[in-house]
This record gives C-alpha cells, structure tokens and sequence, in this order.
C-alpha cells in the first residue's frame, strides 16, 4: 500500500506510522497514479475549485459509492469496493494491483 502526499499536513507525523510511505515529488502528477485517475471521474460531477459545502452528505456519498464500484484496471477489473472487502474478510491475503 502507498499513500501520497502533495503540499498538505495531513501526514505531518508521518515517522510515527509503521508502514512505507512514499512521498511525490512536487509537481509530479504521474508519481500520483491512482489519484490522478481517479480526478477525472471526480471533476465529471465537481470541476476544480467546487464549493463541497453546497452539496448535500447524500450526494457526496452517491458519488464516492460511484468511483468505489467503477471497475478499475489495477485491480484486474474489481473495484475498489470489492478489494476493500476482500481485504477486511481476509487480511491475510494480498491483494494484487499492476501498474500501467
């Protein structure tokens, strides 16, 4: 699992986490491959600089069930969904993503 992080705090503390984390270079949208897919489905229903406040829980959360059950290459055609479930059922077992 990666976590990216582009000119925010959120993972200001990140030393005090016991996983790998790699950073983006800045400026660098291809190190940011899943994320950057995932902006353009995102900006079909909130182009840039869209207000979120003006749009109500229940829409937000119809969009995101949208993109977490969008068939997605990296997962050979699962969705996100699913490969969260999988995870949480069975911990154990990795779940296999390719790149490209």
């Amino acid at each position: 699992m990666t976590l990216a992080r582009d000119q925010v705090t959120e993972l200001a503390q990140h030393r005090q986490i016991t996983m790998a984390i790699y950073f983006c270079d800045p400026h660098t949208p291809w190190q940011r491959g899943t994320n950057e897919n995932t902006n353009g489905p995102l900006r079909q229903d909130f182009p840039t600089g869209t207000d979120l406040s003006v749009h109500s829980p229940e829409r937000l959360l119809e969009v995101a069930f949208e993109l977490n059950n969008r068939p997605r290459k990296t997962l050979g055609g699962g969705t996100p969904a699913r490969a969260m479930q999988r995870l949480l059922s069975e911990p154990e077992k990795p779940i296999a993503a390719t790149t490209g």
